[in-house]
């Protein structure tokens, strides 16, 4: 049992025992690792000991190896050997992890803001393959959660249980209209209650426009949204559904501010809702970011572009290691 246990743990007296026969001694073994002629000595003695076998014959010519000790350190040169590729395959599989990151995103992050952000990654981490899933933010976020997404960025207010979260840009949730629909014409805001009773163009339940839309309202006093007009699962089929004229749609202001200011689309004021959002990078709880999703994300808190503090930059994340370095 001793035998087992020193050949399955102490590689150490291995490669010392390897240098006494390519160095021909004690002495010369422990020049050639640099530690101490005792260090050898006493490494030798426990192999020995814990194999109850004598392997290295002492005199005071130098050291010879005995029919079991010669034995032994043929077996000890594979051992080794399968030790080194083991370390330089698990460095292969680390570097190969760490070149890929897998990623769910909010339509409204993945279509507007996320390409900006991706190309920063890029000159960053030339080397990161990015594989990116666009869905809702109850999507992103169940991916995340069960390890289906090393990283998710959500535009909705709830939070999940099991996930840490990090803002990293703003927007607003525009009340749009066609030049040919009645309220392009209005000059005085929407009321709460005229928009909580307007049925809109809205995207499905789960995604984070519709739940900001939803908590708006209700923090302003209205009872929740009108059942939809039209309930739409894009961001484009909604701007496209409210051009053609179909009625009233709530979009994010980064998908629709060159139709405003090209004029295809007009804003309609809304008085007291708070139809501002913020967006969120998420990840597991229990786990500190680290390699390509660290990167990513600092990306996006570093990006002029829907950046959540405007006038100075945003703290970036610690990654593991730099945790580690205090």
């Amino acid at each position: 049992m001793d035998g087992q246990y020193a050949l399955r743990t102490d590689l150490r007296s291995l490669e010392m025992l390897l240098a006494v026969v390519d160095q021909g001694s004690i002495g010369g073994a422990a020049r050639a690792l640099q530690v101490a002629q005792p260090s050898v000595t006493n490494r030798i003695k426990r192999l020995e000991r814990h194999l109850g076998l004598t392997l290295v014959v002492r005199s005071p010519r130098g050291c010879r190896l005995t029919d079991e000790g010669v034995a032994v350190a043929d077996w000890a040169r594979e051992v080794l050997s399968a030790s080194d590729q083991l370390e330089t395959g698990v460095a292969a599989l680390r570097r190969s992890h760490d070149s890929q990151l897998s990623v769910s995103a909010s339509l409204t992050v993945a279509e507007y803001l996320l390409p900006r952000w991706l190309a920063d990654l890029r000159l960053r981490s030339p080397e990161t393959a990015v594989a990116l899933r666009m869905c809702n933010s109850e999507q992103a976020a169940q991916d995340v959660l069960h390890g289906a997404a090393d990283l998710g960025f959500i535009e909705g207010p709830r939070t999940t249980r099991g996930l840490h979260a990090r803002v990293v840009a703003v927007d607003d949730l525009v009340i749009v209209v066609a030049p040919g629909h009645p309220w392009s014409r209005r000059r005085r805001p929407l009321t709460v209650t005229e928009l909580a009773a307007t049925p809109l163009i809205a995207r499905e339940k789960g995604s984070g426009t519709r739940d900001t839309l939803d908590h708006a309202l209700v923090r302003a006093g209205a009872e929740g949204a009108a059942a939809p007009r039209l309930e739409l699962a894009s961001t484009a089929a909604i701007r496209t559904a409210v051009l053609t004229g179909q009625g009233v749609g709530v979009l994010s202001r980064f998908a629709i501010s060159d139709d405003i200011r090209g004029g295809r689309l007009r804003e309609v004021a809304v008085a007291d809702v708070d139809l501002r959002r913020r967006l969120r990078a998420i990840w597991r709880s229990g786990s500190q970011l680290s390699g390509p999703a660290a990167d990513l994300t600092n990306c996006a808190l570093q990006s002029s572009w829907g950046r959540p503090a405007r006038g100075r930059t945003p703290r970036p994340v610690r990654t593991e290691a730099e945790t580690a370095a205090g």
